[in-house]
């Protein structure tokens, strides 16, 4: 009897090894998880062999009292596999998802409970509390020790106050002191290996931050509880004074805390083709979401409603918006958004200025099949959530949020009661200024996307967003969730002639490199940046994107090398789409077709053109007959991409 449950226990990949120290592995047996409770709580990872988290300690402080030395006694442990699908009802990127691990639960005698699951592709643990009345958490305990030098791209943060809008700043760990701080996800590289850390299932519980420790190693850190936001006297109507308490968070005693998270790969396309944070995250709470709608965005703010060629004035007025209207029905586009300047004041936004009628753009944009989204300040939002309905009474379908700037517990909860009030009066939403996802778009499919990125925008006031930040983005920020980087820029320069312009903003990079943002850059709702105006006279390009989903029921990464390149393919429905970008080296990159079924397909693709090394935008379009044999290669000139739409015969 001793000896079978012995066999079955190792058959699911855990050992007891000895009273207090356990071993879980992957259902490959590749990824292999060691955890001690000792006085304290430590765990450890190797990956094929190789150690890449040595002995890193974790823990919980619940009303003043921190989970160490006698509180650490073990009641019982509870082992288990799954091995089941996940169908998400907006497929990011694909539909169905492979959802298995293995988990061990270890309960300990005070009511707290500790999970580690472990998958393929990585490893994730949570503290849960069992306890009757409401808590104080004065802080987490994550000290997260690497096993040999490591290397970081590291998002470093200002201040806690934070829109997440950074670089990935290549960083060797030790060099980082204690004030130093990045916001999640963070890469670290340890010997090859690629940790990307993140979090999934926040709820009612800040998000968290990463210090450096002048060591190979990363501590937690919170922003505090806050007690007290009032206007900054001396900003714009979106900034805050903040007071912040000592403590992180006041929640309920019976609850689950977030998942923290480590994707572990020692191949760069699997960062890209992890669902990981969707899997730990909780599951969708809307019954019918038939009614969630993804799709493209004509988006006006990016181009300063620079419409020209017309026999009206351009500006914030109903003609204009007609126009966006007017254009995404003629390109199929599903939306067009009215940004900032729509409503009466940006803290009045119940009511529309005295140019625009928001009644009559909704109507008109039913009648062309084409939905409006509204953009908001949250503060106002936040302080008559009613506003939502009144919308929908207005025709529109969804709201883009924006200016949030925090990831404090208060703010976390508006997120979820934004989306929760969305979802009743069933609109789409985008969330602007925001944190990164980590986990409210599975629990509400509504929320389609998020910002807490470097985007194109920038493009209007600096030169930051380079080839290489662009191909950075899917195997750090991407990991998370959906990126609203607002691709689609027509104006295409190389650094040598690219100028800065609020009012006419140029991209670096080609126009291939642009196009190939709509099948890189995951985001159910994708908007295009330019003015409707160029994009007209842009036809050509204009019709290969607007053909380009924004769902995909299966993506498979064929080549990539962090911040250096990416080729990736992008299934929906009988359709394939390929996208390539490369940083700032020009490359040949191998396009291997046999992922493809068996038969014959017409390849249209738009490609660098013979200029494109000097003028950015020059392109090549052709349509060329390919099979599942067809290996062809790609030729990116420095900052270059590669697009294609693969259709049956």
């Amino acid at each position: 009897m001793k000896r079978n449950l012995s066999l079955l226990m190792l058959l699911i990949g855990f050992t007891l090894l000895n009273a207090k120290d356990y071993q879980l592995t992957s259902p490959d047996g590749q990824v292999i998880l060691d955890i001690a409770i000792q006085k304290n709580i430590l765990f450890s990872i190797a990956c094929n062999n190789k150690a890449v988290i040595k002995k890193s300690s974790i823990g919980l402080q619940l009303d003043g009292k921190a989970l160490t030395g006698k509180a650490l006694q073990v009641r019982k442990t509870k082992i288990s596999e799954v091995n089941a699908n996940i169908v998400p009802p907006v497929p990011n990127k694909c539909a169905v998802i492979r959802d298995v691990y293995k988990e061990l639960v270890i309960c300990f005698s005070n009511a707290i409970n500790l999970t580690f699951r472990v998958y393929n592709n990585g490893v994730a643990y949570r503290f849960s509390s069992l306890l009757k009345k409401e808590v104080m958490v004065n802080g987490e305990l994550l000290n997260l020790q690497f096993a040999d030098e490591t290397s970081s791209f590291f998002p470093k943060e200002d201040a806690l106050v934070s829109h997440y809008e950074r670089m990935y700043i290549p960083t060797q760990l030790d060099t980082l002191d204690e004030t130093a701080f990045c916001s999640l996800p963070v890469l670290m590289d340890v010997n090859g290996v690629k940790v990307v850390f993140s979090e999934a299932a926040v709820s009612d519980y800040p998000h968290m931050f990463m210090y450096g420790t002048k060591g190979n190693a990363l501590k937690a850190g919170f922003p505090g509880y806050v007690t007290k936001a009032v206007p900054n006297p001396e900003g714009r109507d979106r900034d805050q004074i903040i007071t912040a308490a000592d403590y992180i968070a006041q929640t309920k005693g019976k609850r689950d805390y977030p998942w923290r998270v480590m994707l572990i790969a020692d191949d760069d396309k699997q960062l890209i083709e992890s669902n990981l944070v969707y899997q730990l995250s909780e599951p969708s709470c809307i019954d019918d979401p038939s009614w969630i709608k993804p799709g493209k965005v004509a988006w006006d703010w990016y181009n300063a409603n620079n419409i020209y060629g017309v026999d009206f004035k351009a500006g914030l007025n109903t003609a204009t918006y007609k126009y966006y209207i007017d254009f995404a029905a003629r390109y199929g586009l599903e939306y067009v958004i009215l940004d900032e300047g729509w409503s009466r004041t940006t803290t009045d936004i119940g009511a529309c200025n005295k140019a625009i009628d928001v009644k009559e753009l909704t109507a008109y944009g039913k009648a062309k099949n084409v939905g409006v989204i509204l953009w908001v300040l949250w503060e106002p939002l936040d302080k008559d959530l009613s506003i939502l309905e009144l919308y929908k009474e207005w025709g529109v379908k969804g709201v883009k949020v924006d200016f949030m700037q925090r990831a404090d517990q208060y703010m976390v909860n508006f997120y979820e009661r934004v989306a929760a009030e969305a979802a009743r009066q069933h609109l789409v939403l985008d969330f602007h200024g925001s944190f990164k996802p980590s986990g409210l778009r599975r629990k509400y499919p509504n929320v389609l996307s998020y910002e807490g990125l470097k985007g194109n925008e920038n493009n209007k006031w600096s030169r930051l967003i380079t080839p290489e930040h662009n191909v950075t983005l899917p195997f750090i920020r991407m990991v998370a969730g959906p990126m609203d980087f607002t691709p689609g820029a027509m104006v295409n320069c190389h650094k040598q002639n690219h100028k800065i312009s609020f009012q006419r903003p140029e991209s670096l990079g080609t126009r291939s490199h642009q196009v190939a943002m709509y099948v890189v850059f995951e985001s159910p709702l994708q908007m295009l940046c330019e003015s409707p105006s160029t994009y007209y006279k842009e036809d050509e390009t204009t019709r290969f994107i607007a053909q380009i989903p924004t769902v995909w029921d299966e993506t498979r990464v064929l080549d990539a090398a962090l911040a250096d390149y990416v080729v990736l393919a992008r299934r929906n429905k009988d359709r394939w789409y390929v996208g390539a970008m490369t940083d700032g080296t020009a490359r040949h990159l191998e396009l291997d077709l046999s992922f493809l079924p068996d038969g014959k397909f017409d390849m249209q693709l738009m490609c660098d053109g013979p200029n494109a090394k000097r003028y950015a935008q020059d392109y090549r379009l052709k349509t060329i007959e390919v099979d599942n044999t067809c290996k062809r290669m790609i030729k990116l000139v420095a900052g270059g991409g590669f697009a294609a739409v693969i259709s049956k015969k």
